[in-house]
């Protein structure tokens, strides 16, 4: 029997913060994509409208669970809801299903600013840049969390900027 899957987030962002601008990336990071792909791929991944209106098109081999106040949303491609819980109940069913070890959390800012906290790991982009714009990932608390790695892939031409990728895991406070 294979193990509970875990909720999980992964996010790009810059030295200050800053996740989006104008409901888009604000950066170009091909290097950074191909591992948002790989780390993501046949899992469920949990998403808000505004996320799920800046993609190009349904991350494909990935069950796209998208979260709006608007129950006649219709997302193609997608299964909507409009409680946050419901969502990431249906996340743990899928995982459940098909194996995946992880549910994904892919943003926006408001949703990861609500469930950070029921998170046990995070896959963290830290793109070498400060980058002015509207929607901003939470500061991560040290207390909370160990860095489990942390990757400094080799810049491209097809990236911006550079970045590192660390990853880190809850960090488990026993209360005694």
């Amino acid at each position: 029997m294979s193990n509970k899957p875990i909720l999980s987030l992964i996010v790009a962002k810059s030295l200050n913060n800053v996740i989006g601008v104008d409901g888009d990336l604000p950066w170009r990071l091909s290097s950074d994509l191909k591992f948002f792909k790989q780390t993501t791929l046949g899992k469920p991944v949990l998403m808000g409208r505004v996320t799920w209106e800046s993609l190009p098109f349904p991350l494909p081999k990935r069950e796209n669970l998208v979260l709006t106040r608007n129950a006649a949303y219709g997302a193609k491609g997608a299964t909507v809801f409009t409680d946050v819980y419901d969502m990431i109940g249906r996340g743990y069913e899928i995982a459940g299903e098909t194996g995946a070890d992880e549910i994904m959390l892919i943003g926006g800012a408001k949703l990861y600013a609500s469930l950070m906290k029921y998170c046990d790991r995070m896959y963290v982009t830290e793109v070498d840049a400060m980058i002015e714009g509207d929607a901003h990932f939470p500061a991560i608390l040290a207390s909370d969390w160990n860095m489990i790695s942390e990757t400094r892939p080799e810049q491209t031409a097809k990236d911006d900027f550079s970045f590192t990728i660390r990853v880190y895991e809850r960090r488990n406070i026993s209360k005694t």
